[in-house]
């Protein structure tokens, strides 16, 4: 099936630059061919996997995996070689660069840090030649089972969304990578949705999540003035203005955007030209395209689609959302289905289902693409393992390169330069 036609007109010449720009700095051979590797080029990246560690794991399983594990990946074939391992037993659950590329922090996915209920951020300090990891220090994350962080496009600031406290954070970043005490915490309040999703599929029994409020992901917008909190107990994306000199997360109007009730929105991803949203909702099995109002930090939905194919019936509960480098197709990770579902963007920003793969593992997590478009990593937790893809730069399509690299329940594969807000 062939994309629907795409424009490359919406997309900012200054933040294509910018983004080009910070990912030269930290690849500066890609830079300068532009190209992905082909052929005999042997050229890689280095690539960093976050693990379920603990004994206590997500949803009440053992954590098999060891730590941070450090990937070199070649850039011709894909293939990940195993390079180092940072043992910790905290379930570095979640991983996020500074845009410097020079420190890596990791949201410790616990609930007894330093015996409160509590789970922790741990900064690094990043060998760029090696990717070899120095531990800085580790905070309270200001609520339990911290399941995403991400940092302010300065590098000052790091933002942590505590899914079993229902809580957000704010941490600052030292000159040298440490991280302080929270500068900010919102601890969310109010009516929490229904037990079944009103969006969810025929038969679907995906009703966890609706107990208390739960902060699922926090992001700021390209800008840095913006910042977005889902929270899937309340149904609601959260916004605050956001007071970059002081940490703040200060009240915007509105305060936050609706989906509908029970459907729970999970993660979200901006398309790179900044005017488009689009939010997964985990039990809704849902993709919800909003218009984003940059000046005003307002968002506005415009469509709703399913992440699964047209005929599906049970029981399904979406993972991660992700925008190809380009902005002409978005994927959507399904965990039960256990695939990933590509659309294509439209010139106004919608989305059409094109097709889905099997993610040959069990519940992928998360995925990830890489820097230069050319392949997709499925972090299939209970699986062991990630699995690699190549994209169809034409179709969007993912095809199987057969390479499956061995990781107990891996949860997050990120790259230095990657784009993904």
């Amino acid at each position: 099936m062939e994309p629907e036609h795409y424009s490359f007109r919406g997309v900012s010449r200054r933040r294509f630059v910018a983004q080009s720009a910070a990912l030269s700095a930290i690849f500066p051979s890609l830079a300068r061919s532009g190209q992905p590797a082909s052929g005999g080029d042997r050229r890689s990246l280095l690539a960093y996997v976050g693990t379920y560690s603990s004994p206590q794991g997500p949803e009440g399983s053992k954590g098999r995996g060891q730590g941070i594990y450090v990937y070199e990946m070649n850039l011709s074939t894909g293939a990940l070689s195993r390079r180092e391992v940072f043992e910790d037993g905290s379930n570095p659950a979640w991983l996020a660069l500074d845009p410097s590329g020079r420190y890596l922090f990791a949201a410790n996915e616990i609930n007894d840090f330093q015996g409160t209920n509590s789970g922790a951020v741990t900064a690094f300090s990043v060998d760029r030649s090696s990717g070899h990891l120095t531990k800085l220090n580790t905070v309270s994350s200001q609520g339990a089972g911290p399941a995403h962080l991400s940092v302010h496009p300065s590098g000052r600031w790091v933002f942590v969304a505590n899914y079993a406290g229902g809580s957000f954070a704010v941490l600052p970043v030292g000159p040298d990578g440490r991280l302080g005490a929270a500068t900010d915490t919102k601890r969310e309040s109010g009516q929490v949705g229904p037990t079944h999703a009103t969006s969810a599929p025929p038969g679907s029994f995906a009703i966890s999540g609706h107990d208390h409020p739960h902060g699922h992901m926090i992001r700021s917008d390209a800008s840095g003035r913006f910042v977005f909190g889902s929270d899937l107990g309340l149904d609601q994306i959260q916004i605050w203005k956001f007071d970059a000199e002081r940490g703040k997360l200060m009240p915007n109007t509105p305060g936050s955007v609706s989906v509908p009730p029970g459907d729970g929105p999970r993660h979200f991803i901006f398309h790179p030209n900044g005017r488009w949203f689009y939010s997964l909702q985990e039990e809704g099995s849902t993709i919800i395209l909003f218009d984003y109002d940059a000046k005003l930090g307002r968002l506005t939905k415009r469509q709703s689609v399913s992440s699964l194919p047209p005929s599906f019936a049970g029981t399904n509960f979406t993972s991660e959302i992700r925008i190809s480098p380009d902005g002409r197709f978005v994927y959507a990770g399904n965990r039960l289905h256990d695939s990933i579902a590509w659309f294509s963007v439209s010139a106004s920003g919608t989305l059409k289902f094109v097709g889905e793969t099997w993610t040959r593992g069990d519940y992928p997590r998360s995925f990830t693409i890489d820097p230069t478009g050319a392949f997709l990593y499925s972090c299939n937790q209970r699986g062991d393992a990630i699995t690699a893809f190549r994209i169809d730069r034409s179709s969007g399509a993912l095809n199987f390169t057969g390479q499956y690299t061995a990781v107990g329940t891996p949860a997050i594969l990120i790259f230095p330069g990657s784009i993904d807000r």
